[in-house]
C-alpha cells in the first residue's frame, strides 16, 4: 500500500519505493515503470470515467441500489477506477475539499496507489441541467459560454478560464469536461447554450484563450486539463433534435459543410488541447460510416488522429455501451447505428475506433474479457492507459494529490472572482432595440410621482430594495420589466424535460398575452437566449429589448438603470430568425442560413444610439 504524500511509505522511509514514485524521473519513464507493474484489471479500471458524488457531510458515497448508483468503495476498491466526474452542486466548499481528500486517500490505499482525477461539467453560470452543467452556487457566477462569445474578447475568456481553474483546483477538480465548441448552425438544437455561437472564426479565436486559461502555456501541476467537445462538431443535428435521445440520432450535412465545423477543433488542437470528446450522433450524407462518432474509426483515428494530428486522449460521451436510468427515465445506450451489437461488441468497436476512455460507464469486466478472449490485444489497452497515466503524472497528481480545505474556502467565490463574474454578466447583455432611448431608465425626478413597475421573471424584492414601487398588474404600471426564457416546447421524462427543444417561437396565446402588456404599458424585455429565439412580435412591441445569456436579477437591474456605469456591450453570437418556416427551410450545417432574420449575428446597440 502506498500512503499519502507527507507520510512514510511501506518501507518506512520517504524514499520512493518504485521508479514511478520518483518525481525526479521523466514522465515517460515513470509511466512505463508503472504500466509494467499493472495487472489487466488495474489497466481496465483506467479506461472508465463516470459520476462520483459526495455522501452526507462530505463522507464517501455508499451508493444506492434503487437508482443503480455504485458506491465509492466499489468503484475504487473493486473496479479499480481512478477517473470521476463530480456530480451535483458544491454548496459547502470546505466540505467538498475534505471529501476530495478522503477519496484520494482511499485511492492511494490500492496496491499501486494511483490517484484519482476529478472532472466536472461547467459549473460557473446559472445552468442546472444534469449531463451538461451545474448551477454555480459557491463558485463565482459568470454568463454562459454564449455570453462570453457575445463579449467577443479573448482576454475576458482567458480571465474567466483562469478564475475557473483556480476555483476548480482548490477543491481538487483537475479536468474540465469543456469547452463545448460546436457551432449553432441548427438553431433548434437544445445544447446551444454552452456553445460559443454560430461563427466558426469567432469560436476558433475564443477557444484558444479558453484552453490557455485552463491549462496555462503548458500543462503542469498548476493546470486543469480540458476536454474539448464534441468532435467533429455536433451542431448540425437533423431537425434540431439531440442525439441523447432515440429520435435524434442523425447529424446531417445538406450543405456539404462538414469542414466548416472542424475549424474550431483545428484551432483547439493547435492551442494544445489535451483531450477530445466525440458526440453521440451518426453522420448522414458523408463518406464516413453511419455509426455514432464514438464508434467511428474514420472519425476518431483517420480524421482526428491521422489527418489532424491529435495525439491526446479521446474520451467517449456518456453511456455508449450500457442502458441506464437517469433522473428516473429509462435511457438506452447511445449506440446509434450499432444498436444490434452486444455490450461486449460495442466496447470492442469503441476501442477499435481509437477511443481511450469510456465516459459514463463502469464496465472494466468487458475490457478484461475482450483481452483474455483475444478480440482486443493487450497492446491496444496499453496505448490508452499510457496516455491516461501520463496526464495524471503531468498534472502532478502522483506527487501532490491533496488539497488544503482552508485555502479552498478562501479561494472559491472570493470577492474578486465574484466581481469579475458580475461584470461579465452585465457587459454580456445585448441591446437589441431601444427605439425611444428609454434605456437606461432614469429615476423619477423628485417633483413627479415615482414610477410604478409591473414585473415578471424577477422577484419584486429586488426592486423594493432599490426603493422602487411594484404593482400587481400591467394596467397599474408605468413600466413593465419582463424577464423571459427563450421559447421551447416542453418534453416529457425526468432527464429529457431538462432539454429545451422544439419550436423557437412563442405559441399564439403567449404572443397575445405579451401583446396585451405591450399595448398597456411600456415594457422592457430581457430574454435569456439559450437558443436563437423567433421573437419578431417581441422586437416590434417591446419598448426596449435586451438579450442575456445567464445573468442574475441584480445584473439585469443594473443594466436597465445604468447603475454604476453598467451598460450592455454584447453582440449577438448568432442570427435570430424571423419565423419557424425560415428555420425549417434552412440547412442544418450552414451558418446564417435563415431568410431575412430579425437580427443578425453581431447586432448589438449602445445606449443613446439606435444604430
Amino acid at each position: 500500500m502506498l500512503e499519502p504524500r507527507g507520510t512514510s511509505n511501506n518501507n518506512g522511509t520517504n524514499t520512493p519505493t518504485y521508479p514511478y514514485q520518483d518525481p525526479n524521473l521523466c514522465i515517460a519513464d515513470r509511466v512505463e515503470d508503472l504500466l509494467s507493474r499493472m495487472t489487466l484489471a488495474e489497466k481496465a479500471g483506467q479506461l472508465f470515467h463516470t459520476q462520483l458524488q459526495m455522501g452526507p457531510n462530505g463522507t464517501l458515497d455508499e451508493g444506492d441500489p434503487a437508482t443503480r448508483r455504485n458506491s465509492t468503495e466499489d468503484m475504487i476498491g473493486t473496479k479499480l477506477m481512478t477517473h470521476f466526474n463530480l456530480l451535483g452542486s458544491v454548496s459547502n466548499v470546505r466540505e467538498a475539499a475534505e471529501w476530495y481528500n478522503r477519496v484520494q486517500t482511499r485511492a492511494l490505499q490500492n496496491r499501486l496507489g494511483i490517484p484519482i482525477t476529478l472532472s466536472t461539467d461547467p459549473r460557473h453560470s446559472f445552468t442546472e441541467n444534469l449531463g451538461t452543467g451545474f448551477q454555480a452556487t459557491s463558485f463565482s457566477q459568470w454568463p454562459e459560454s454564449l455570453g462570453l462569445a457575445a463579449l467577443r474578447d479573448p482576454d475576458v475568456v482567458r480571465k474567466f478560464a483562469e478564475v475557473a481553474r483556480e476555483e476548480y483546483m482548490a477543491i481538487g477538480i483537475r479536468s474540465a469536461l469543456h469547452p463545448q465548441i460546436d457551432l449553432s448552425t441548427e438553431p433548434r438544437w437544445a445544447r446551444i447554450g454552452n456553445t460559443m455561437g454560430e461563427d466558426a472564426d469567432l469560436t476558433s479565436a475564443l477557444v484558444v484563450a479558453y484552453i490557455q486559461g485552463f491549462q496555462g502555456d503548458e500543462l503542469g501541476p498548476h493546470s486543469v486539463t480540458t476536454v474539448t467537445k464534441h468532435f467533429p462538431g455536433a451542431g448540425p443535428m437533423e431537425n434540431g433534435e439531440d442525439s441523447h435521445f432515440v429520435y435524434g440520432k442523425n447529424q446531417t450535412y445538406p450543405g456539404n459543410n462538414f469542414e466548416y465545423h472542424l475549424k474550431p477543433f483545428k484551432a483547439a488542437i493547435a492551442a494544445g488541447a489535451r483531450q477530445m470528446m466525440p458526440y453521440y450522433s451518426r453522420p448522414i450524407g458523408t463518406a464516413y460510416e453511419e455509426v455514432g462518432f464514438g464508434f467511428n474509426k474514420g472519425i476518431v483515428t483517420d480524421l482526428l488522429r491521422t489527418q489532424l494530428g491529435f495525439t491526446g486522449i479521446v474520451v467517449s460521451d456518456w453511456g455508449l455501451v450500457t442502458d441506464a436510468i437517469i433522473r428516473g427515465q429509462d435511457m438506452p445506450a447511445r449506440a446509434w447505428g450499432v444498436e444490434h451489437l452486444s455490450e461486449l461488441e460495442r466496447a470492442a468497436k469503441v476501442l477499435h475506433a481509437g477511443v481511450d476512455q469510456f465516459g459514463g460507464e463502469q464496465r472494466p469486466e468487458l475490457i478484461i474479457q475482450l483481452v483474455e478472449s483475444g478480440v482486443v490485444p493487450a497492446s491496444r489497452i496499453d496505448d490508452s492507459v499510457r496516455r491516461l497515466l501520463a496526464e495524471k503524472f503531468t498534472l502532478g497528481l502522483f506527487d501532490n494529490p491533496f488539497v488544503d480545505p482552508d485555502a479552498a474556502a478562501a479561494v472559491v467565490g472570493n470577492p474578486y472572482f465574484v466581481r469579475l463574474g458580475q461584470e461579465a454578466q452585465r457587459n454580456a447583455y445585448t441591446l437589441l432595440t431601444n427605439p425611444t432611448n428609454l434605456l437606461p431608465l432614469s429615476p423619477s425626478p423628485a417633483s413627479t410621482s415615482p414610477l410604478k413597475f409591473y414585473v415578471e421573471g424577477i422577484d419584486a424584492s429586488h426592486l423594493e430594495a432599490r426603493n422602487l414601487t411594484v404593482v400587481p398588474t400591467p394596467e397599474d404600471s408605468d413600466i413593465a420589466l419582463l424577464r423571459l426564457q427563450a421559447p421551447f416546447e416542453p418534453r416529457p421524462g425526468g432527464f429529457e424535460s431538462a432539454y429545451h427543444a422544439g419550436s423557437l417561437a412563442f405559441n399564439a396565446s403567449e404572443v397575445a398575452r405579451l401583446s396585451h402588456i405591450f399595448t398597456t404599458t411600456r415594457a422592457i424585455v430581457d430574454i435569456k437566449l439559450d437558443r436563437p429565439a423567433v421573437i419578431p412580435e417581441v422586437a416590434e412591441g417591446a419598448a426596449a429589448l435586451l438579450a442575456s445569456y445567464g445573468s442574475g436579477p441584480e445584473a439585469f437591474l443594473d443594466v436597465v438603470f445604468g447603475a454604476g456605469g453598467a451598460r450592455p456591450r454584447g453582440k449577438l453570437p448568432f442570427d435570430l430568425p424571423r419565423s419557424m418556416e425560415a428555420v425549417e427551410q434552412s440547412r442544418e450545417d450552414v451558418p446564417f442560413d435563415t431568410v431575412d432574420p430579425v437580427f443578425r449575428f453581431g447586432h448589438g446597440l449602445e445606449y443613446g444610439r439606435e444604430c
